[in-house]
């Protein structure tokens, strides 16, 4: 599959970032390309999205930066989607890598990925507020 990383940069520890993005609550204030709301039911993440109900399943909490979460779409289509948060000096640089599955058009990849664009500013934007 074709893919693109995408980084943003960010100026707040590594621990800060991570701990805000690897909290499943904080999703819809950052991620709204995936939805606008998530609860946990029966024990599993869901997500009102655009396609309709989606389930997000996260990484293990880790201290490696890692915070990689698979979205189960309602056809059953899994996309997983890797994202870390690293050092940059005193801040942060976060990569979220976005894959173009089967069947997508260039066209909507790219739009994906200005949406992800989007979504990572929006994260910095609110991750930096916090300090």
């Amino acid at each position: 599959m074709k893919a693109t990383t995408l980084s943003v940069s960010i100026s707040a520890p590594p621990d800060k970032v991570h701990a805000f993005v690897a909290d499943p609550l904080n999703m819809p204030k950052w991620a709204a390309g995936l939805g606008s709301s998530i609860s946990k039911i029966d024990g599993r993440w869901m997500v009102e999205s655009p396609v309709g109900m989606v389930t997000v399943e996260f990484a293990p909490k880790n201290a490696l930066g890692v915070l990689d979460h698979t979205v189960t779409l309602p056809d059953g289509t899994k996309v997983y989607v890797p994202m870390r948060v690293l050092p940059n000096g005193n801040g942060s640089e976060l990569l979220f890598t976005l894959f173009q599955l089967p069947g997508m058009s260039d066209a909507k990849f790219a739009e994906d990925a200005a949406m992800v664009e989007r979504d990572l500013a929006r994260l910095k934007q609110l991750v930096e507020g916090l300090q």
